[in-house]
């Protein structure tokens, strides 16, 4: 018994229009909601892909952005640093220089004083000297005077130098 001698037309015919008619209900209701389905899926995936590029690029600006702001914060970091390296050494050179001027005016002063009194000394001395010479030259003119032979010498002598000058 061949496979051609078991074949029945109408039982052909039904089969083939009962495969055309499976064919048509689930190209209409089965392959079209999947292919939607795998179409929805596959414009997902795609909307992902590029929100995660979108999101890879922000990141990346992000990034950017905070190494400039970091730059930044350290270039003025920097700034004020040298400013109040300058302003420290600015200070200190304006101590020093007040100090040596208030020194040198502490000089000047120390040395106006030494030298008044210095001078004051000197005069009192002179005073002291001149009081002194005073006293015993009035002690030996009152003993030279005192003898009358030796006021006589004194008078030819004092004649005599004035005659010499």
């Amino acid at each position: 018994m061949g496979l051609l001698e078991e074949f029945s037309l109408g039982l052909f015919f039904w089969q083939t229009l009962l495969f055309l008619l499976l064919l048509f209900l689930l190209r209409r209701y089965a392959w079209k909601p999947i292919l939607n389905a795998v179409n929805d899926r596959e414009q997902g995936i795609k909307d992902a892909l590029a929100a995660a590029e979108n999101a890879k690029k922000e990141m990346e600006n992000l990034q950017a952005d905070n190494e400039k702001l970091l730059k930044e914060a350290r270039a003025e970091r920097d700034a004020m640093m040298k400013e109040a390296r300058e302003l420290k050494a600015k200070m200190i050179s304006d101590a020093k220089e007040e100090a040596k001027s208030e020194a040198d005016k502490m000089i000047a002063n120390a040395q106006a004083a030494i030298e008044s009194e210095k001078k004051a000394a000197v005069a009192d001395i002179k005073n002291q000297v001149a009081s002194l010479s005073v006293e015993i030259a009035e002690k030996v003119v009152k003993e030279e005077l005192s003898n009358k032979d030796k006021q006589l010498k004194l008078v030819e002598t004092m004649l005599g130098d004035a005659k010499l000058n």
